[in-house]
């Protein structure tokens, strides 16, 4: 949809809402018309700090600039939309932590999902209650909550002090943006089966838990739902934003249940790919399942009541692409001359073929399961590979991790109806990779006809909570419009099949290197 039609599509008096999210890569806001159209868009890049080994951070001030500025860009591109803003959504990076003092202001840099140095609390946790952690929070210990506030109490221990509350950077914005200080700080449902200290099904942090690890239970915030209006708009934080003061602004939620919202699944059966900075498969259900035997999926609660995602995901397993164009297709130069159309347009030339190399996404660690010394490889390379062979292994790599994904699912949930696989993100619109995605998966990857992401499932959440909807599930309906659908052929979905054995005794094989390689 471009945004001349939804100014268009945009009547005087219709009420309108803004969804922001604030990703690894960038923060995005975006404006809708009560009718659904998408009015403006805007993009602020994010600032990730590397400052040594495992370290990812960033500024959470420089977060919350970004959702002004983005905000702010939105307005001008539609300033008598604008002017009709009823509620703010903002969701954002789940795993994260940021830890804030008393008077509401970070008190930690953002200690980023993709940063790895809390790995030694990961096997901590684990070895003291990773079994009680899993079934009470419905995610086993790894780069998340849990583990990084250890790391910050026991590395940084007179930072940790000064720390009131744990925060994500969707809740941070939210309590900038309407001035709420850390007495009324606050973590929204979604996240909480990253926390590592929560008793999910009861939606209560679990005390037993804390004690277990000396956490105070008062350095977590309280737990709203996504659609509580937490504050109003500040006369300070709307200049920076350009809008009116007062606006509500409600508890918002997860980055990924932000998308799975986007894409519609609010019914059980509804499965879900986020082909973003990290790949992400969920699936919808109707009550909380902990893997206790795999240690991969986790569950987590829906935005939308009543509902919970059986999902898991590879950190960083669409950055490989970016990766792969960049230092292998182009060979680190500067200027990019290959594209993804050009890569995607080699492998569909040449097809599926049964001996490309097999690929292991995880060159940050594989997170579902907790393998923190698992990397990256290419295995079976022969001299009459090509980069396009190389490319389709990559784009295999994530698609096969969701094969393993699914047959938990189907053992954790054996009466579930599958539906469909919706995608959305970056990576939604290469027709090789939905092909790959629905052979292994045995199921109709279906696009999602809409560009605005994230941004459309906070705004969505919002309008719930000013009361523009009765329920997520009217709101979907309202807004949610799908695309083309793939179904693979039998054929190819046998080579997947074979390919799929394959894939997890490498990974068996090579967990088992990197353990004694770093042991």
């Amino acid at each position: 949809m471009s945004l001349r039609s939804g100014l268009e599509g945009w009547c005087m008096g219709e009420r309108t809402l803004v969804g922001v999210d604030i990703g690894t890569q960038g923060t995005k806001a975006a404006l809708f018309g009560e009718s659904g159209r998408c009015l403006a868009v805007a993009l602020r890049k994010s600032r990730l700090r590397r400052t040594g080994p495992g370290i990812i951070e960033e500024d959470p001030e420089y977060q919350v600039r970004t959702v002004c500025e983005a905000i702010k860009a939105c307005v001008r591109q539609a300033p008598a939309a604008a002017r009709a803003v009823a509620g703010i959504g903002i969701d954002g990076q789940m795993a994260g932590v940021i830890g804030i003092g008393k008077d509401g202001r970070n008190a930690t840099p953002y200690d980023s999902w993709l940063d790895t140095r809390c790995a030694p609390y990961i096997e901590r946790m684990q070895d003291r209650a990773g079994e009680q952690i899993l079934q009470q929070a419905g995610c086993a210990p790894s780069f998340n909550h849990g583990p990084k506030i250890l790391w910050w109490k026991h590395e940084r221990p007179q930072v940790y002090r000064a720390i009131v509350s744990f925060v994500q950077p969707g809740g941070y914005a939210a309590m900038r943006l309407t001035g709420l200080d850390a007495s009324r700080a606050f973590i929204d449902h979604t996240y909480l089966h990253f926390s590592g200290f929560a008793d999910n099904r009861t939606g209560t942090w679990d005390t037993e838990l804390c004690r277990t690890f000396g956490v105070e239970p008062d350095k977590l915030p309280r737990i709203a739902l996504p659609t509580e209006i937490i504050g109003e708009l500040s006369p300070a934080m709307a200049r920076r934003c350009a809008l009116k003061a007062g606006i509500p602004v409600v508890a918002g939620c997860g980055d990924t249940a932000a998308s799975f919202v986007a894409c519609g699944a609010v019914k059980e059966g509804i499965c879900v790919d986020v082909a973003g900075t990290a790949s992400v498969f969920a699936v919808t259900a109707n009550r909380f399942e902990a893997d206790g035997r795999h240690r991969t999926l986790a569950c987590s609660r829906a935005a939308a009541p009543g509902l919970w995602h059986a999902y898991a995901y590879i950190n960083g397993g669409g950055m490989n692409l970016e990766w792969f164009r960049r230092e292998v297709a182009n060979r680190g130069k500067r200027t990019q001359s290959v594209t993804f159309a050009q890569l995607n347009r080699t492998i569909e030339q040449v097809g599926v073929r049964k001996d490309t190399p097999l690929f292991i996404p995880h060159l940050g660690g594989r997170v579902c399961p907790s393998m923190p010394h698992m990397r990256g490889a290419w295995v079976g390379l022969e001299w009459s590979h090509t980069l396009g062979d190389l490319y389709q292994a990559v784009l295999e790599g994530v698609a096969l991790e969701y094969g393993i994904y699914r047959k938990i699912v189907i053992e954790l949930y054996p009466d579930l109806a599958w539906r469909e696989v919706r995608v959305t993100g970056g990576g939604q619109d290469s027709v090789i990779w939905n092909r790959i995605k629905s052979a292994v998966l045995e199921t109709p990857v279906v696009q999602i006809a809409r560009s605005e992401g994230a941004p459309l499932g906070a705004a969505m959440v919002a309008g719930v909570g000013v009361g523009l909807f009765k329920s997520l599930s009217a709101a979907t309906t309202a807004w949610v419009q799908k695309g083309h659908r793939y179904r693979a052929s039998r054929s190819m979905a046998q080579v997947y099949q074979a390919r799929m054995s394959q894939y997890e005794r490498l990974l068996r094989l090579l967990n088992e290197y990197f353990d004694q390689r770093t042991s």
